[in-house]
């Protein structure tokens, strides 16, 4: 009570801080008269001048009003759009590194404009981060014209464009692209041998757009890069009959997350029997020589008893193929990752392909911590901010609209089953139609939004459907949804970065309708005439009522429900929004109160009869906290995990720089010789221990196994007051000196590049398989709470023995390398090796699905990037499926296409083969 009251009369937290920020807004506006008397010369030079103030020692808050007045004058004379006074409060809280959170159709995109030009002055790069590859071309031709006009550079990253071309994307001082582009370069960079070869600059400053999106929900899905392991073709199969032979009774399953879980019998029963099989290293089920027997143990368990076909998935010509559980439609190409497909193949058994190992994973939490400063915008953050503070260390901040809100919210409607709700929304639709009012529909699914349609076609209303996917062409068909009578079903992501105007979109008309039309007086007329129609069709739409924005099911999160609500009443406009619900959706089935929802229901509900009543539309909104609260714990475990490997992949990382950036690598070298010989001694000959007890045998193997050595062992035993330093300095002196003599007979600038290379090698490769390690690891380590014990401390306690051992072993093998190799005459290579094709994933810890399309159309639509990755591509673009005439030719990938393009054939037509 005491707190409302005290808000009414003072304003919350956000208010007073906006309010403290218009005194900045103030200062801005005071200088826009004299921005305005600059001519474009001197407007331009403004650029020139603002890097001479920061060199002079001003920083940027010190030059951000006059910086940002000198945006807003520049986008008024390029691209004739002023910043409002809401949008500068945007701009300082995206400078300050905050998140805004604007409403749709505020003008996020021109907001980012601000903080992206003052930040980039200082010429350490911007990168703005988009939910896909259509978006960051647009923006990028969109918004980079005033950029440029301004004396700035600007790059975007799609994918398949070439490395030169990449890489210079990153030097510009304005760079756009996806999340998912952005970190799997941030991966390819940390595994590539000279730092010439790599893209990415040190990190500096990131606009995410979407940021709940990007940060909230993708952020349960690491980005992962692999390549092919060894075959474990008969691991497989031994398994998966030792899974054929559990009783029931052995497991709990939860058909929610799709875990199986083990009961203390069970354990027993199973270990006997992997002992019996020859498959365990020592004789403990648990213990972590045998985390990759348990790991592939629990992928045969849910393929045999989780994963149902013909209904997850089918054999089709001898190969197991993916159902995707929205739509039905088989998944060709697609793969379960962590062994899970090779389990399923093992289960039918058909072929078992090759399992794609690990080479180098992130999470987006922990990639997008690097940035010194980050910060994003949405039009919807609020309901997750303690989540962004958590993990991000981001304050949310609600911006006020430039136009009150108009847009009239009703209470959900709720009907008994999903035909009658569905018959419902079809007869409310058609009635919006008929009175010319545009309706856009929101769905869970693509399979929800076929069913509508059905129901839509029976009634008669034409309508388009999106599915996310297609972006160019979805952005098209949603920029026009405000248009009198137009009907929109959209998934979640569907059209999302574009606004819908009422009336229509004037630019994507004239795109669309005149974009074979050459210029001319012609052209003109015709423009003129679109923007009268629009003016025209916009008069009426608002008579009609708005945006009608009607959703045919709460979603998980709040946050998506409001979005779609956003779409509606932008900019005052007035507008409808509606929810409809049944019994059968997911989130009351799964997570609702079954009992109360459903006697009240169906004992006081007839057929096709709907309620409203805001105590439901409360229940409803408990829930989705309840699962929002459980999808942030996921995350959260996630990203626990990931810091326990995060930590050691900065150690990795940034001793691979190290050696990259060194001319030499010879005092590494030598030290860890010297700890591989430390350590040979010291296993053979213990500390305190007498001679008798020293293992002279194992001793006499290892340093001929490791270092080419032999020694006279036996002869230096036979010697008093003999000490294992003594044994330990006289091999260092024999290492030594077969060392120089080898180093004395080749060059010493061919010597060092081998030195650099195998240490890079070698740590690559151990570093891959303690990878793979720690994924089996984190597969099962939560059996560890079966002996009440906290997984996460056994899974750090566990990873940092393994690391310890990485360590180890990267030293004596390259050690062994550097000391038993010869070295042969060889001509350098004219130019340095590309990466190999590695696979790249987003991959869902808990399912194991591959979520990289979800957010980035790339992979569905290649032909979208034609204009910038090719001619061939290009081709592709016009006509679908252009032939490859280079098919029946052996040519290499990396080689130029012979089309004369320029770029690499995997690049061009190669990449259509």
């Amino acid at each position: 009570m005491f707190k409302g009251i005290a808000k009414s009369l003072f304003g919350s937290s956000n208010d007073r801080y906006v309010k403290s920020i218009g005194k900045i807004v103030g200062q801005i506006n005071a200088l826009e008269d004299d921005v305005k008397a600059l001519s474009d010369a001197e407007l331009q030079a403004q650029t020139d001048k603002f890097r001479g103030l920061l060199a002079d020692g001003k920083t940027l808050d010190d030059i951000l009003p006059e910086a940002f007045a000198t945006v807003r004058e520049a986008s008024m004379r390029v691209l004739g759009m002023r910043h409002f006074d809401v949008q500068m409060i945007g701009g300082i809280v995206l400078h300050r590194g905050e998140i805004a959170e604007m409403r749709t159709g505020e003008g996020k995109t021109l907001v980012a404009t601000l903080a992206t030009y003052l930040n980039a002055i200082e010429g350490k790069g911007v990168h703005v981060v988009t939910v896909n590859d259509y978006l960051a071309r647009r923006d990028a031709e969109w918004m980079g014209q005033l950029y440029t006009w301004l004396g700035l550079t600007v790059g975007v990253i799609i994918p398949n464009i070439p490395e030169p071309d990449r890489r210079a994307a990153y030097q510009a001082d304005i760079t756009y692209g996806t999340n998912n582009e952005f970190g799997f370069d941030y991966l390819r960079d940390n595994m590539k041998h000279e730092r010439s070869q790599m893209v990415h600059r040190p990190f500096n400053f990131a606009i995410v757009d979407e940021v709940d999106s990007i940060l909230i929900d993708e952020a349960r899905t690491p980005l992962i890069i692999s390549g092919p392991t060894e075959d474990k073709t008969d691991l497989y199969v031994t398994i998966d009959a030792i899974v054929k032979q559990v009783d029931p009774e052995w497991y709990e399953a939860d058909e929610k997350t799709k875990n199986i879980s083990w009961t203390e019998d069970g354990a027993e029963a199973i270990e006997q029997l992997l002992a019996d099989s020859g498959v365990l290293t020592t004789d403990n089920l648990y213990d972590v020589e045998n985390s990759q027997v348990v790991h592939h143990l629990d992928q045969a368990l849910k393929a045999n008893i989780m994963f149902k076909r013909d209904t997850d998935y089918i054999v089709k010509d001898e190969k197991v193929v993916i159902i995707d559980e929205f739509t039905g439609r088989m998944m060709d190409g697609r793969r379960w990752s962590n062994g899970l497909h090779q389990a399923v193949e093992a289960k039918e058994g058909v072929k078992i392909e090759p399992e794609n190992q690990t080479m180098a994973s992130i999470t987006f939490q922990n990639y997008f911590r690097m940035y010194p400063k980050l910060s994003g915008m949405t039009g919807t953050a609020a309901t997750e901010a303690s989540e962004f503070w958590d993990i991000y260390k981001m304050n949310v901040v609600e911006i006020p609209t430039n136009v009150p809100v108009q847009r009239i919210d009703e209470d959900d409607e709720f009907y008994k089953n999903t035909i009658d709700k569905f018959k419902a929304i079809a007869k409310a639709i058609a009635e919006k139609s008929e009175i010319g009012q545009p309706t856009l529909v929101g769905t869970v699914s693509i399979e929800k939004s076929e069913l509508l349609s059905k129901f839509l076609d029976e009634e008669g209303v034409k309508h388009s459907v999106l599915n996310a996917r297609f972006h160019e062409s979805e952005a098209h068909i949603v920029a026009q949804a405000g248009r009198m009578g137009a009907v929109t079903i959209a998934t979640n992501m569907a059209g999302r970065g574009t606004d819908i105007q009422l009336g229509g979109n004037v630019e994507f008309r004239i795109e669309d309708e005149l974009k074979d039309m050459p210029e001319g007086a012609a052209r003109d007329a015709a423009i003129a005439k679109i923007k009268e129609e629009v003016a025209a069709e916009r008069e009426q739409v608002l008579q009609a009522g708005g945006l009608f924005v009607l959703g045919t099911e709460r979603h998980e999160s709040r946050r998506i429900d409001n979005q779609l609500r956003g779409r509606s009443g932008r900019q005052g406009d007035p507008g409808l929004s509606r929810f409809y619900l049944c019994l059968e959706d997911d989130l009351l089935r799964i997570f609702g109160p079954d009992t109360l929802f459903s006697r009240m229901m169906n004992s006081n509900l007839e057929d096709g009869e709907a309620i409203g009543s805001k105590w439901l539309s409360k229940a409803i909104e408990t829930a989705q906290k309840k699962v929002e609260a459980r999808n942030y714990d996921v995350r959260k475990q996630v990203v626990e995990y990931d810091d326990v490997m995060n930590d050691q992949r900065k150690v990795i990382y940034e001793q691979r720089a190290d050696i990259m950036d060194s001319e030499a690598v010879d005092d590494v070298v030598v030290d860890m010789r010297q700890d591989t010989i430390n350590s040979l001694v010291g296993t053979a000959c213990p500390p305190g221990s007498y001679p008798e007890q020293w293992d002279i045998e194992g001793l006499k193997e290892k340093v001929t196994e490791v270092l080419g050595l032999s020694p006279d062992l036996d002869a230096w035993m036979q010697e008093d007051q003999l000490e294992p330093d003594i044994i330990e300095e006289r091999l260092q002196t024999m290492a030594e000196e077969k060392m120089t003599a080898k180093i004395a007979s080749t060059d010493p600038s061919i010597w060092k590049r081998v030195e650099k290379g195998i240490l890079l090698d070698r740590l690559d490769h151990h570093w891959k398989e303690h990878l793979a390690t720690l994924d089996a690891l984190r597969q099962v380590i939560w059996m560890r709470g079966i002996a009440q014990k906290q997984p996460i401390n056994e899974y750090k306690q566990e990873a940092f023995g393994l690391f310890e051992g990485l360590l180890d072993t990267l030293r004596q093998d390259v050690t062994s390398i550097l000391m038993k190799s010869e070295l042969r005459a060889a001509p350098p290579p004219e130019e340095l090796p590309e990466l190999p094709d590695f696979l790249t994933g987003h991959i869902d810890p808990l399912t194991g699905r591959d979520n990289s399309d979800d957010g980035d159309g790339s992979a569905a639509r290649p032909e979208l990037f034609g204009s910038l990755a090719g001619s061939a591509r290009a081709g592709a673009a016009s006509g679908g499926s252009a032939p490859n005439p280079y098919a029946d030719q052996d040519i290499p990938r990396n080689s130029q296409c012979p089309c004369g393009s320029g770029n690499k054939y995997k690049h061009c037509h190669g990449a259509l083969s």
